[in-house]
């Protein structure tokens, strides 16, 4: 018989990367982990662990193994669904992750609406990054999330995850209010590509849309100041600093003197709603979904 708790230090090494990685993750010392992975090779008479450099990778044995390890993990979800099928009413905590604009735009009225209609369950919200998002997800710590797909995502096809399209987040551009352009219904980028502009900071997931843009219209920006949070991004264009992609999710703060410019380039970006598979039959995250489609809709009119 395979001991489930080591084939979960095997996944989690794939999913982190390293055994440190793999290891902090699941409150275990290195040498623990790789003792679980010892026995777990022990067991099936395969070896799961080769060198490589100073680390080590997985064996095409593990890779193999890891493919059945993902379909048990979401066959025990189902079962503990189908465990639940019968208990009506969702109930029980509910955890719920996601980026800042997610959790204040779609997140805490999911929250509010779903404490009104099931009053027995109980919703835990955790503002995290997206990487992070997925790391809970896999670690059993949360239910549910909702993300911006980027390409450091797990693929659409990784047999963890269950990844829904939620809604299509469109960017405006933002400009002072004593702008040429703020009078104007709509506007192309082309139209701002010699001014100054301010954009997200490296690391941020929206940076590569809005180089992407621009560099759809024909120009490179000229980024003279970056910014983490979409509020100080406004505060600078509110002084005439520059010029800014924002998306429409975000809530600005009232009465800045700028002006939101729709985009005839339409450049977006996507959120998506991820949950372990087959997680999404538990009755309190199927009621979550159905909320989060609501507000998706009601958003995107």
């Amino acid at each position: 018989m395979i001991d489930l708790r080591r084939l979960h230090v095997l996944r989690a090494v794939s999913h982190y990367g390293t055994v440190t990685a793999a290891a902090r993750a699941l409150h275990f010392t290195p040498s623990a982990a790789s003792q679980q992975i010892r026995q777990l090779a022990r067991d099936l008479g395969v070896d799961l662990l080769e060198p490589q450099g100073r680390g080590v990778r997985l064996t095409p044995a593990a890779e193999s193994l890891l493919a059945h390890a993902d379909a048990i993990e979401a066959r025990w979800d189902e079962a503990e669904q189908d465990l639940r099928a019968g208990e009506g009413d969702p109930a029980g905590p509910l955890r719920a992750t996601g980026f800042p604009v997610a959790v204040a735009v779609l997140l805490a009225p999911m929250a509010a609406r779903l404490r009104e209609r099931h009053p027995r369950l109980s919703v835990r919200i955790r503002e995290v990054e997206v990487a992070e998002s997925f790391d809970l997800l896999f670690e059993g710590e949360s239910d549910l999330a909702v993300v911006e797909a980027t390409p450091a995502n797990p693929s659409s096809a990784d047999a963890r995850f269950d990844q829904r399209p939620l809604l299509d987040d469109p960017f405006d551009l933002v400009v002072p209010e004593s702008h040429p352009l703020a009078g104007r219904d709509g506007a192309n980028l082309a139209d701002v590509a010699h001014e100054p502009w301010v954009a997200p900071v490296q690391q941020s997931p929206c940076r590569p849309h809005v180089l992407s843009a621009c560099g759809g219209a024909g120009f490179t920006p000229d980024v003279v100041h970056h910014a983490c949070d979409w509020n100080v991004t406004a505060h600078l264009v509110a002084h005439g600093l520059g010029v800014a992609l924002i998306p429409r999710l975000a809530q600005l703060t009232p009465e800045l003197p700028i002006v939101r410019v729709p985009c005839a380039d339409r450049p977006h970006r996507k959120l998506l709603t991820c949950t372990r598979s087959g997680a999404h039959r538990r009755p309190a995250v199927a009621a979550a979904l159905e909320e989060l489609r609501t507000l998706a809709a009601a958003a995107v009119a």
